[in-house]
């Protein structure tokens, strides 16, 4: 009872402090968001909804959470904001009733080879401290099983200053044990490089021996160093090198020497390959030079600690029969009943802490993983559910947590799952905000934004804000599509031949032997962690011409763009030289053509040392990014700045025919159009685009590959509704047009309007990696005998 009851005195109806009950946003200008103003109710469920590029990131994650970091940021002493990255004030009149907001969004972990799941979570660093607790034989702290920590032993004399009087230099010896396996410096495998593919040895280094990219030119610095460091006779083939002669050229420690009257450092070729190239993540190389790095190297599992990344001793320690390797190898599902199994008192908060960070993965749906999976091979979904994990324990209320399609990679069984947490954040008090397209998340909300009524310049107002009733009888695109049901088709097309898969033992597969039709749409289906990509990715041949598009993400600035990325810039830029009888780089704003005050960025970056760095439109180019000569040239009336700000679907028609009529450019514009994207801006930053336009943008891109079997990789993802009928109207026409299909995916309407269907299951992890059902979707549905099946069936009415 509270004291006003006891003592008489009337309740006030209000307390001042919880007045404060809405986030207000007003002014909203951020990307194409067009100054919009909306109240979202704190402590509550709210759900984001509209087609892709309408500006629900925009948003969600660029305003609301972009400046309550922001805020955060400055009650860090100046000192400490100077070792923090600088955030810009989003471009939005008034912000109110923020609460410290946590970003729960799909960008994959870093790709780094010593990145685990483990250590991505705190389940490694305290299985760690348990083993070196309990672990027999005892063998140091816990850094003794950690693949990131070397052994360090060192000692030697040290001068120690005291007062006015140095003392006399002392021995002192330094030693730290650490679990790193020495062969594979903790990366769990090493590379084998093939000699064959760096050199000719048939041929001297003066005749152009080594094959390496960019390697052949006698004037090039690296390879003069080869030839003239006096280590090795230049005019002599290299098969007839001395031993000694090899050993310096191949295996050569770093020294000084003279070239051409330079100083430079030789180093044998092997370690000068493995800094060139092999430190340096795959994905970011050029495509030619990662063609030759996948030729010249492989990987195999490293002999001596045999994939675990340990040294011996940290294998040898071991707690009820099992060492830490062993631990990390198991599914997390299984390890979580192990550390049931581990009873001892002295340990005791350690393993409960343990035991909920690994209950919270099984909780999660992510009981299938492994600590020791790389981190950098998890799904845009996947990497999401386990940002969540330190966050469902976590005692903190009143916290807004945001979340950017959380149901990405999960099959529909899943889903219910997800929705049960997102309920449980905000029923401890937090504010929940999730940008989401899915139906069933929708259903859960307690208040449902819609952002629209188009994506891009047609996008950016609020075309709906309330309940989900009141949103499924409003006439936005979201309300007409919710309830949408793709039907089965009344006959599927017949498969002209098959692609073969016999045994597959990838990752969890069991020995999979299944025919997957060719010439029809093939949907493969099963939970997550069922085994479906490494079926696909793991198993089928790659002489059948695949043209494989999955969620790795689009590598690229913020001087990138859907016209660099696509090649649709070269001949633009080839076009306006012609018509202007004038060089093709000064239609580049990274080359000869570029504003010379903002160097082509089209921004001025002011950096201000301790306080936050501020970016400004370039005053002399207007944010154009051309120097002012360059835009004096024009082709068919527009010059070169113009036509980067067009949409899509207006630059298909300026280059379609006309003075301006140039093919190359239309075809690939055509293919931007077909894939749903016919509202970006040609020159929009890649960095603002949202997961699911990149990965559309990938598929435009390789839809003139020549290849004739299309892997898709959930291609749905951040697709909404009205997306999803315009996504399977192209796959129809690629199957059409003589392709084959195979496509990952969990979402209903691709999978009924598939022509064959394969799913894996019945779990995941150890329990999945089986083939559970092989046929149509109207058989699936009539069986009704897999999860899948009894989910489809509800789907489509069955």
């Amino acid at each position: 009872m509270s004291t006003a009851k006891r003592t008489g005195t009337p309740s006030p109806e209000l307390h001042a402090a919880d007045s404060h009950d809405l986030i207000r946003v007003h002014g909203a200008r951020v990307n194409n968001l067009k100054d919009i103003s909306i109240e979202i109710p704190k402590r509550r469920l709210t759900v984001f909804t509209g087609v892709s590029g309408s500006g629900k990131s925009s948003l969600v994650f660029d305003t609301i959470a972009a400046e309550s970091q922001r805020l955060i940021n400055e009650t860090y002493s100046a000192f400490v904001q100077g070792f923090m990255p600088t955030l810009a004030r989003p471009e939005v009149d008034v912000l109110d009733g923020l609460t410290t907001a946590i970003s729960v969004d799909q960008r994959r972990m870093g790709g780094d080879p010593r990145s685990t799941v483990g250590t991505a979570t705190d389940a490694n660093a305290m299985l760690r401290i348990l083993f070196s607790r309990l672990g027999k034989p005892h063998i140091g702290p816990p850094s003794a099983y950690s693949f990131n920590t070397a052994s360090v032993h060192a000692s030697g004399g040290i001068t120690v200053d005291r007062g006015a009087a140095k003392t006399k230099t002392v021995k002192a010896t330094f030693n730290r044990t650490g679990g790193m396996c020495t062969r594979c410096e903790g990366r769990g495998s090493v590379s084998d490089i093939d000699l064959t593919q760096l050199y000719d040895d048939s041929k001297s280094l003066a005749e152009g021996a080594f094959t390496i990219p960019g390697w052949k030119s006698d004037s090039q610095w690296t390879v003069q160093v080869y030839a003239q460091s006096g280590f090795v006779d230049p005019d002599k083939p290299i098969r007839q090198y001395t031993k000694k002669e090899l050993q310096a050229f191949l295996y050569g420690e770093p020294v000084k020497v003279k070239v051409n009257g330079v100083n430079l450092t030789y180093e044998g070729l092997i370690p000068k390959i493995q800094k060139s190239f092999l430190s340096k993540d795959k994905e970011s190389l050029q495509p030619h030079i990662r063609a030759f790095v996948e030729r010249a190297v492989t990987f195999t599992v490293c002999p001596e600690c045999e994939g675990t990344r340990l040294t011996e001793g940290a294998r040898s320690s071991k707690i009820n029969r099992k060492s830490i390797a062993d631990a990390c190898a198991m599914e997390i599902r299984d390890l979580a009943e192990w550390v049931r199994g581990v009873k001892e008192p002295s340990v005791a908060p350690l393993l409960t802490a343990l035991q909920q960070t690994l209950d919270s993965f099984v909780q999660i749906g992510l009981g299938y993983l492994s600590l020791d999976r790389a981190s950098g091979t998890l799904s845009g979904g996947e990497a999401q559910r386990v940002k969540m994990i330190r966050h469902l324990g976590s005692s903190l209320t009143d916290v807004t947590y945001v979340f950017d399609e959380p149901t990405a990679g999960l099959h529909p069984h899943d889903i219910q799952r997800m929705n049960n947490l997102l309920l449980q954040l905000r029923d401890k008090g937090n504010t929940v905000l999730v940008v989401e397209h899915k139906p069933e998340v929708i259903a859960i909300a307690d208040h449902v934004v819609d952002l629209g009524p188009g994506a891009g310049t047609a996008g950016g107002t609020v075309c709906f804000e309330g309940t989900v009733e009141g949103l499924q009888a409003s006439d936005t695109i979201t309300g007409r599509h919710l309830d949408d049901r793709a039907s089965l088709k009344e006959e599927v097309r017949k498969s002209t031949r098959a692609l073969e898969i016999r045994g597959a033992t990838a990752n969890n597969l069991q020995g999979v032997d299944v025919d997957i039709p060719l010439g029809v749409l093939s949907v493969i289906t099963g939970v997550a962690g069922s085994g479906k990509s490494s079926l696909v990715h793991g198993s089928i041949p790659t002489d059948e011409g695949v043209v494989s598009i999955d969620q790795s993400p689009i590598r690229g600035s913020r001087r990138s763009n859907p016209a660099t990325y696509t090649g649709l810039l070269d001949p633009i830029r080839k076009a306006f030289a012609k018509a202007n009888d004038v060089k093709p780089a000064l239609f580049s704003a990274n080359s000869e053509g570029a504003c010379p005050t903002c160097n082509g960025a089209g921004v001025i970056y002011s950096d201000l040392g301790m306080m936050a760095g501020t970016a400004t439109t370039c005053e002399d180019c207007g944010g154009k990014r051309f120097d002012a000569s360059v835009l004096e040239y024009r082709l068919g009336g527009r010059d070169i700045s113009e036509v980067l700000a067009m949409p899509v679907t207006e630059a298909e028609e300026f280059f379609g025919a006309g003075e301006a009529h140039t093919p190359a450019a239309h075809k690939i514009l055509e293919r931007l159009a077909d894939v749903g994207l016919g509202y970006l801006t040609i020159g929009q930053p890649l960095t603002t685009l949202s997961g699911g336009e990149r990965q559309r943008l990938k598929l435009a891109t390789h839809m003139g590959d020549k290849g004739g079997v299309y892997v898709l990789d959930e291609p749905t993802t951040g697709l909404h509704l009205a997306d999803v009928e315009q996504l399977l109207g192209l796959l129809d026409r690629l199957v059409d047009s003589g392709k084959s299909v195979i496509v990952i995916e969990h979402h209903q309407a691709v999978m009924a309007h598939a022509d064959w269907i394969i799913d894996l299951g019945p779990g995941a992890g150890h329990d999945g990696g089986r083939l559970v059902f092989e046929g149509t979707p109207a058989d699936l549905v009539a069986a009704r005998s897999t999860l899948t099946g009894e989910h489809l069936a509800a789907y489509v009415g069955g």
